[in-house]
């Protein structure tokens, strides 16, 4: 028993350590480029990455809080369960996310999606309504990317095909980018 959880550890650390550093910069530069401006952070995905964009956008938009300085404009498309209902049950699935985008999007915003295989469909069209619109889409997957990573402007993708793993190191990698943008901001 107690080898299972060291060998889990050992894993989820494994992978962490095989992201290149030069690639969440990119991803901590977008982000931070978007603040500068005044642009905004739409954050979304599906099942596990539901979730931990949610917890994503909570990090950015309150814990990026610094006073005298503005607030980081972090915004989910998950969490309006209402509209993202209405979109799948009145069109379909693939619509849950680009639909609400096109509402809000505007040239310069930050679009960043979770994916664990990357070939999630409501994310790969929400990744085309960005880019047509001029923001900056980012993909966290795993595997080896899979369509979405052909679409988005950025990403970073785990090397595993364990979807338990890939999602750990989303949270990881999520928890590095928000730390980093958050000291940055103070220290501007």
């Amino acid at each position: 028993m107690l080898e299972d959880i060291g060998r889990y550890l050992d894993q989820v650390s494994s992978l962490a350590l095989k992201i290149p550093s030069s690639d969440i910069e990119k991803v901590i530069q977008a982000v931070l480029e978007a603040y500068y401006a005044g642009n905004r952070i739409f954050i979304f995905g599906n099942g596990g990455g539901s979730s931990t964009s949610s917890h994503f956008t909570c990090d950015l938009a309150k814990g990026t809080v610094t006073e005298g300085k503005p607030r980081l404009k972090a915004i989910s498309l998950v969490d309006n369960v209402a509209l993202l209902t209405a979109w799948a049950n009145d069109t379909d699935y693939t619509n849950t996310f680009g639909e609400q985008l096109i509402n809000l999007v505007e040239p310069g915003d930050v679009v960043m999606g979770l994916s664990g295989s990357g070939m999630s469909p409501n994310v790969i069209n929400a990744f085309k309504i960005a880019n047509d619109a001029g923001a900056i889409s980012i993909l966290l997957s795993g595997f080896k990317g899979g369509k979405a990573v052909s679409v988005a402007r950025l990403s970073i993708v785990v090397p595993s095909d364990d979807m338990q793993h890939i999602e750990d190191v989303h949270l990881i990698l999520c928890h590095i980018i928000f730390r980093v943008v958050r000291k940055r901001i103070r220290e501007s």
